[in-house]
């Protein structure tokens, strides 16, 4: 399935129908094991409800498996790294050369998502993607061709490791706070200052920069975003095409996925947009400080797993969500039954 679905991303016509026939016909949670596991939940040796959301986790988790006795034991993260013209409009304090020299600090070991990974047992990879060349000015112009959009995201489709049994997408990437703005913007309308954040922490100058870049973006697209593959070829970048074909191949292989912030939520928001049942395989793993990242979850009906106030990107959330995920996974597998313990039930 996974090298056909290649295929019709790369169909030699580069126009991205590829990537809209994939979300037409998805893989559906298995429902006979979702039912078996929550009749085992109800037989644990613990009050019904005890664990909360852990026991919705383990359903959620239990129906992607296939299988009421879930385990997470390939947990893995790719951190997708693009740059973006736009910077050069001041909506950021830091230069374009940082991303690529993030990329070398992951590489390196010294990010926080290489602790937070070593320390939950999660297999990390960085994917640059063509950092030399940055996604389009949004305000100005389309931030990728059709041919740069279908190709990254098959970048991102390549990127879910085969043996791996929950996936986490991060990114980095100076600008792309304003283009996930943008991409929200558009596929939510309103006022677009509602979706505008402080990213690597603008002034209040920077932060009426990126306002204004944003609206700018809107009106030279207007018209063309009706269509939300299109608003991510418009809109987005390298890496937040990477990151939608990275969920979306995890869906082609029923591999959960739990969500990081906001640029990777704005990958998953074009998803849902184009089918809003694309991200049923995902749980959102933190609410981010940055922007309106708690109205578009609930937008997009996804409650997260933590709030710690985090807005660095990079998976971290996800990657600290996932130790909760493996916990419901454990708790739903390894408990034992009132009956297998001997232990009174009510």
């Amino acid at each position: 399935m996974i090298m056909k679905a290649f295929e019709a991303v790369l169909a030699p016509n580069n126009d991205l129908s590829g990537v809209r026939g994939l979300l037409t016909s998805l893989p559906e949670a298995d429902a006979t094991a979702e039912a078996a596991a929550a009749a085992r939940n109800g037989e644990l040796t613990k009050p019904p409800g005890a664990l909360g959301r852990l026991e919705d986790v383990a359903v959620w988790l239990a129906g992607w498996q296939g299988t009421p006795s879930p385990a997470v034991t390939a947990p893995a993260i790719a951190v997708f790294a693009g740059n973006h013209a736009v910077t050069q409009r001041g909506v950021s304090p830091y230069p374009s050369d940082v991303t690529a020299q993030m990329v070398a600090n992951f590489a390196a070991g010294g990010a926080a998502i290489n602790q937070i990974c070593q320390a939950g047992g999660i297999r990390l990879s960085v994917h640059p993607m063509d950092l030399d060349h940055p996604a389009g000015d949004i305000a100005a112009g389309a931030a990728m061709t059709e041919d740069e959009c279908a190709r990254h995201f098959a970048d991102g489709m390549a990127a879910v490791p085969p043996e791996c049994d929950l996936f986490a997408a991060g990114e980095m990437g100076i600008g792309n706070t304003t283009a996930a703005a943008a991409i929200y913007a558009a596929l939510y309308g309103g006022d677009a200052a509602r979706f505008v954040g402080r990213g690597t922490g603008v002034d209040d100058a920077g932060l009426a920069r990126k306002v204004s870049v944003v609206k700018d973006a809107l009106a030279h697209h207007a018209g063309n975003l009706g269509d939300p593959i299109e608003v991510l070829r418009r809109l987005g970048g390298r890496e937040i095409a990477a990151i939608a074909g990275a969920i979306l191949a995890a869906r082609l292989r029923r591999v959960p996925v739990v969500l990081d912030g906001y640029v990777v939520t704005a990958a998953a928001a074009i998803l849902h947009a184009a089918n809003p049942a694309a991200i049923d395989h995902c749980v959102a793993g933190h609410c981010s400080a940055e922007g309106a990242h708690g109205e578009v979850l609930e937008r997009l009906g996804l409650k997260p797993l933590i709030s710690l106030g985090l807005r660095l990107g990079e998976g971290t959330g996800a990657a600290l969500a996932m130790s909760m995920v493996k916990a419901a996974a454990a708790c739903q597998s390894g408990m034992a039954t009132f009956s297998s313990a001997g232990v009174a039930n009510k």
